[in-house]
């Protein structure tokens, strides 16, 4: 079992808590800018699953998202607050999962804030449509599956690795505690 980590020369796992949880998160999110956002379905035709654009990550490693209040995803999270994220940010790299607890809100400043112009696609009154409300999520936990050393070296090292037979995996890993 675990083979592959197995045949790592090099330290590839490293759990993350705190402040260092925290800047894993921010890093990530801002490689992926968008997820997806999983709630216990309650309604709708997603399962409970859907995409989401990330509007910010804030210094605490709270994730701010802009939804509509008459959406499946709002009324899933009224529901029950617990979600999963699950985030991409590359093909081979820059992965991460969040548990965490959602928070609906409709402060009118707090839109403004994290308006952007091209959300009238969706909002198509502007930052004043009365359907925008935020969800502001708490990350608790989480994994991420990354590269030490950023794409073009961890390419490298794949290429040698299977020229030589031998696992030269530039990936590090590990659990987030916040």
């Amino acid at each position: 079992m675990d083979s592959i980590n197995q045949n790592q020369t090099e330290q590839n796992h490293e759990n993350l808590d705190s402040t260092s949880a925290i800047e894993k998160i921010r890093e990530l999110t801002g490689i992926a800018k968008t997820c997806f956002l999983c709630t216990q379905p309650s309604a709708g035709e997603s399962n409970g699953t859907r995409p989401m654009s990330v509007q910010e990550v804030d210094e605490q490693g709270t994730i701010w998202f802009l939804v509509a209040n008459d959406s499946h995803t709002y009324q899933d999270i009224n529901a029950d607050s617990k979600v999963k994220l699950y985030f991409q940010g590359s093909a081979h790299s820059d992965f991460l999962f969040l548990e965490g607890t959602a928070i609906l809100s409709a402060d009118q400043n707090r839109i403004k804030e994290l308006w952007n112009p091209i959300m009238k696609t969706w909002f198509t009154e502007g930052e004043n449509d009365p359907r925008i409300a935020i969800i502001r999520i708490s990350p608790e936990t989480g994994y991420y599956w990354d590269n030490k050393h950023g794409n073009v070296i961890a390419g490298i090292k794949m290429v040698i690795g299977a020229a030589v037979g031998k696992t030269l995996d530039d990936s590090i890993e590990g659990g987030l505690k916040v």
